[in-house]
């Protein structure tokens, strides 16, 4: 019981007072490691898709779920999560998050079948969803709004390093066990958890405004759901399938439905007067365009190097790392660049490399040197770099402090949506017209001594995936030059902050 005091007194003396300048720097490095968990879990497990399909003998749908199941659980909850943190406190909700999520990755790695491991991915999700909207949350409380730029280029800059991490790694525990791929989140979730404990402050006022919009959560969670299973079950099964009509006609009325029900709702999910801010709504639609046109990327490479190269996971996920090294290099330097000249060119500067590199990689084939591949992976990632931490830093910057955390569950939100999507979508392209067998072994990695012939149709709807990316980038690069300049944005932000 001595010791335990003494531990806790301890901390109290080493840690800054939530006032502290230095407190800023605390807070950032519990942020930072909500970053690395989610940035490597993404990396080693997209790596390891292959060979999870073979061990839990999984259908090619099955398999791109457990990529979705998560995504659409931590879409879908990350505003109400936001909404929690912003009744109940920030850093209760962020240390939960890490909590569920180390629960949810050891049962993970315990599923039997592909409909099993579903299921964790989507409590997964839940506990993703709370570190999702409340890290930028936590961050902006911190940090004045003159360094929120260099704040989240190093979030950005930590979540490089996890996706270089992540597949590399990935690589290394398949060829162990796919079971690892989930096991080792379990200690550094709850490294996260201990962490947060000692180190965070609670520095938001609740929101006075109480209650949560479970019909709007639930229009929104059916809607997504049909949408995303229509997209990716239709290159699959045909457009003519009952199921994906069904999934496409729920989507087309209960999207347009929930925003209907979030303008009458009295604590919505979704606050739609937040978007009433000109560079709120245009940094958030240039965030959901980002989503939607990089996000599929790491899946197409996953199965153009281990099922048309026919390479191996761990080398797979080495030529994979080129595009965090380019986020690496970039989002730091663009975060202070936005610090001192705004977000707008920056932000749509970056979209624009982005789409050129999108558009070069139409020259891939099943043959093509390392290099290419390596050399335009490296300039998507650089305008990532570019794009992500001035949009973040200009969008969460000129919120008022007590709607942060609705505002960065928001902005989660329409990234991710965008991000699911895109995998649908590019699957839906992908898949289309290629013949099951050479799909199965393609998605299973088992692709090396097809001929080139037989590489060929699904070599061409790559190249036409990668031609909507790149059309889509941009149109993210128009969306972001919608935003107002660096002068008008201080002004506004200033009187948002004085309302």
């Amino acid at each position: 019981m001595k010791s335990v005091t003494e531990t806790r007194a301890r901390l109290r003396i080493a840690r800054p007072d939530a006032d502290d300048e230095h407190y800023k720097w605390w807070a950032l490095s519990c942020t930072s490691l909500g970053m690395l968990l989610a940035t490597i879990n993404s990396g080693t497990l997209i790596i390891a898709l292959p060979d999870l399909g073979r061990s839990l003998h999984t259908s090619l749908l099955q398999l791109v779920w457990v990529i979705l199941a998560y995504m659409i659980a931590s879409t879908v909850l990350v505003l109400t999560a936001g909404r929690l943190s912003d009744l109940f406190g920030r850093k209760r909700a962020y240390l939960a998050g890490f909590a569920v999520f180390a629960a949810a990755s050891l049962g993970a790695g315990f599923a039997g079948d592909g409909t099993e491991l579903i299921l964790w991915r989507i409590v997964q999700g839940v506990g993703g969803a709370l570190i999702f909207a409340n890290s930028s949350a936590l961050v902006t409380d911190a940090f004045p709004r003159e360094q929120l730029g260099v704040a989240m280029g190093t979030n950005t800059m930590v979540a490089a390093v996890g996706l270089v991490l992540g597949p590399v790694l990935g690589g290394a525990l398949v060829s162990i066990s796919w079971h690892w791929v989930f096991w080792f989140n379990v200690p550094l979730a709850l490294a996260g958890t201990l962490w947060g404990a000692a180190v965070l402050h609670e520095l938001a006022k609740p929101d006075e405004v109480r209650g949560l919009d479970l019909l709007g959560t639930a229009t929104f969670v059916a809607g997504l759901t049909g949408l995303v299973l229509g997209l990716s079950r239709g290159g699959l099964s045909g457009w003519s399938d009952p199921i994906v009509i069904v999934g496409l006609a729920l989507a087309a009325v209960l999207l347009p439905a929930f925003v209907a029900i979030e303008r009458a709702a009295r604590a919505p999910m979704l606050d739609l007067t937040i978007f009433r801010n000109r560079m709120f709504a245009a940094a958030t639609g240039a965030a959901f365009i980002n989503g939607l046109s990089r996000f599929a990327l790491m899946f197409v490479f996953v199965f153009y190097f281990q099922g048309a190269q026919g390479d191996d996971p761990i080398t797979a996920g080495i030529k994979l790392t080129p595009m965090a090294l380019g986020m690496l290099v970039s989002s730091p330097l663009a975060g202070m660049w936005a610090d001192r000249r705004g977000s707008r060119a920056m932000a749509a500067l970056g979209m624009v490399v982005s789409a050129g590199a999108l558009a070069l990689m139409t020259t891939l084939e099943p043959h093509s040197a390392y290099w290419q591949s390596m050399l335009w992976l490296f300039i998507v990632g650089v305008g990532s770099g570019m794009f992500n931490s001035p949009n973040t830093a200009a969008m969460m910057g000129t919120v008022p402090a007590h709607r942060r955390g609705v505002a960065a569950g928001a902005r989660t939100m329409l990234q991710n949506t965008g991000a699911v999507i895109s995998i649908a979508f590019v699957l839906a392209i992908v898949t289309a017209a290629v013949p099951k067998t050479t799909l199965f072994r393609i998605f299973s990695g088992l692709a090396k001594g097809l001929s080139d012939a037989k590489l060929a149709p699904f070599i061409a709807n790559m190249h036409t995936a990668l031609w909507v990316l790149a059309a889509t980038s941009l149109v993210g690069a128009v969306v972001s030059l919608m935003r107002p300049s660096h002068r008008a944005a201080r002004q506004l932000a200033e009187r948002e902050a004085l309302a």
